[in-house]
């Protein structure tokens, strides 16, 4: 097989998966009932084919959420989360990360529903692993509490994102107060208490 041959086997697989993944965002936005076939027929694709990429829904529904989560990530990166103090830094990244998640909030939260603890942890693994830097550098200079695990911050400040888009889908919070509300919580649980 020529390197041709095989470069243009692998562009038709990227392709494939970007319309596959596309497929199952656009489905789980509108919370249509997602099954292998219904992604099929809406990337216009055969059934074999999603199959030759995704054994199930299950891996399907852990894509569509690990490309969400790098795409967040991109956007932390341009936050740069190591420039400025450790406060600044956080409160950059959590309106990114708000904004981000509000954004796609229906397909995330369709696809959160089919995922199992442990696919969903490996999802937010380089998230998480960002911001315990970041929380690990603002507990070593004094901004950031120490009596609690970096992990459970970590922890707080996601399930923190999630709960306040939902409180913005279910009507409970006006969206222009969520980010504040947000903002002040986080910092509150955050901060060490010489910094509050």
């Amino acid at each position: 097989m020529t390197g041709q041959s095989t470069d243009h086997r692998r562009a038709t697989a990227e392709r494939n998966i970007d319309a596959i993944l596309d497929a199952a965002d656009r489905l789980l936005e509108r919370r249509a009932q997602a099954s292998i076939s219904a992604v099929a027929a809406e990337a216009g694709l055969s059934r074999v084919t999603v199959y030759s990429h995704f054994p199930n829904l299950d891996a399907l529904f852990e894509a569509v959420v690990e490309r969400a989560v790098k795409r967040t990530i991109a956007l932390f990166d341009e936050a740069e989360p190591e420039r400025g103090s450790p406060l600044e830094a956080l409160e950059r990244l959590t309106a990114l990360g708000w904004q981000e998640f509000d954004r796609h909030r229906a397909r995330v939260h369709s696809a959160l529903q089919q995922l199992s603890p442990a696919a969903l942890t490996r999802a937010h693994q380089v998230a998480a692993t960002r911001l315990h830097d970041l929380v690990e550098r603002g507990r070593g200079d004094g901004t950031f509490r120490t009596d609690l695990p970096a992990d459970w911050l970590v922890t707080s400040w996601l399930a923190l994102i999630h709960a306040a888009a939902e409180d913005v889908h279910a009507g409970r919070t006006a969206a222009g107060d969520a980010h504040a509300l947000l903002n002040a919580t986080i910092r509150d649980l955050f901060l060490a208490r010489g910094h509050m």
